[in-house]
């Protein structure tokens, strides 16, 4: 017979009340100013101009993937690249300036990716004005269509060059592939939330109440500790188990507990015993 798949205990409403003060502690300490030096976020505060800031933030959440230090020397030097003006750069792309990709690696992106990626994000500021209205185009159309608006994020964006690679595509994640969208929705958090020391905060075609969390291994294996998450894969069905127990805690700004889970992963904060209902998760 085929093993069963592990499930972790999870806390009781009561309990999880009872845990809030934790929580909300964690983020009071760990959401501040000195949190953005170290973080890709920051890439988003180096510039003043809406349209550079929401286009470098969205490379550096895009390759947000393994140590933080190495991803922000990989984001510094794709946008050292683009002669740090990223909007005028991507507005002014034309294959010629392919070369300036040439031997730019990080992890699986190659200068394919980021000569597709950089084209692909011309054709919607040349289409839509601004980045933010493109996401706003597929939370409409998301709303119609009653599906995940990163699925149709995914979607909308593969239809300005059909004949992108098949490797690019899998750059941008889709929830309906099962992904957890952890650096979609990792960059949404640093877009919407407009009232944070850290997420700058410069779009607002959504509620902070209607972000997800961005699941990582670190935040899903803290989760799993303090018993908010019983699924064992971090995979989009984890990410809507972890949301709704977090938007019990704050049904306006459930992906603040981001902070807090990340931080005791991440930053060295401990999990007290009497918290720690699955004790030996790793």
């Amino acid at each position: 017979m085929p093993q069963k798949r592990k499930r972790y205990r999870t806390i009781s409403k009561k309990k999880l009340l009872e845990l809030k003060p934790f929580l909300d502690d964690l983020i009071e300490k760990i959401e501040q100013p000195g949190y953005i030096n170290d973080d890709p976020v920051q890439f988003m505060h180096a510039f003043e101009d809406k349209n550079d800031r929401e286009l470098a933030g969205f490379f550096a959440a895009t390759m947000a993937w393994g140590r933080r230090d190495i991803v922000n020397a990989k984001v510094e030097d794709l946008l050292n690249r683009m002669d740090n003006r990223p909007a005028e750069f991507i507005l002014n792309y034309s294959e010629s300036d392919a070369q300036n990709f040439e031997g730019f690696k990080h992890r699986t992106f190659k200068p394919i990716d980021m000569h597709w990626i950089t084209k692909t994000l011309q054709s919607i500021m040349l289409k839509f004005g601004d980045f933010e209205q493109f996401w706003a185009f597929c939370h409409s159309r998301a709303k119609t269509e009653k599906r995940e608006l990163i699925a149709v994020f995914h979607e909308h964006f593969f239809t300005f060059h059909p004949e992108i690679p098949q490797r690019v595509r899998k750059h941008v994640s889709n929830p309906e592939k099962n992904s957890s969208a952890k650096r979609l929705y990792m960059y949404l958090r640093w877009v919407i939330r407009n009232d944070s020391p850290v997420d700058p905060g410069t779009m607002d075609f959504i509620s902070p109440a209607k972000l997800k969390i961005p699941l990582d291994v670190h935040v899903a294996r803290q989760a799993r500790k303090l018993g908010l998450l019983s699924r064992k894969q971090n995979d989009w069905k984890a990410v809507l188990e972890l949301t709704k127990r977090m938007k019990i805690l704050d049904p306006e700004d459930p992906a603040k507990y981001d902070y807090a889970l990340f931080g005791i992963g991440v930053l060295g904060s401990e999990i007290p015993e009497e918290f720690d209902v699955n004790k030996r998760v790793e």
